[in-house]
């Protein structure tokens, strides 16, 4: 190695470890690792959901957390590492779809943690909303439980939803 190509690397390498730094400091990532629902406001997008939700029924029993991300340790990680890196993404190149809205994969994390909450009223009305792609899902009739009034999540359906995602 060249005495040229060895003061390069390490310069390079504190380069990208110091924006690599600021990043994570300055976009609160450390915050994501916590069960704050307030974490979620870090982005400014989030603010009204965050507001309908101190609002709405389930504020004084259920968080962020407890509706949008599976309940076993290994599955939430993974699901905070995807959506960070969705999220990040869409922000960073702004190509996120206005109002937010969530893909069918968290939708459905959406429904398993309803019905896994209410099991003892559930259990016998809906095992197929679970295991049946088509099946109506429990935010269909109670769309304003987490969030309240329609804030770009819940509420009547909208036909401006982009395929593949869920209102």
């Amino acid at each position: 190695m060249t005495s040229r190509a060895a003061l390069l690397l390490p310069v390079l390498l504190g380069v990208l470890l110091g924006v690599g730094g600021f990043t994570l400091r300055y976009a609160e990532g450390l915050s994501y690792f916590s069960t704050n629902p307030q974490a979620c406001t870090n982005c400014h997008i989030m603010q009204p959901q965050f507001d309908s939700w101190q609002k709405a029924s389930h504020h004084g029993v259920a968080t962020c957390v407890d509706c949008h991300l599976p309940h076993d340790f290994i599955g939430k990680y993974v699901a905070k590492a995807e959506n960070g890196w969705h999220h990040s993404k869409g922000f960073t190149l702004q190509d996120f779809h206005e109002p937010i809205s969530m893909k069918q994969k968290n939708a459905q994390i959406v429904q398993e943690n309803c019905l896994s909450c209410h099991e003892d009223l559930t259990e016998h009305m809906v095992y197929s909303a679970t295991h049946h792609p088509d099946a109506v899902r429990c935010v269909h009739c109670h769309a304003g439980v987490g969030h309240g009034e329609r804030a770009s999540l819940g509420g009547p359906p909208s036909n401006e939803t982009p395929e593949g995602d869920s209102p």
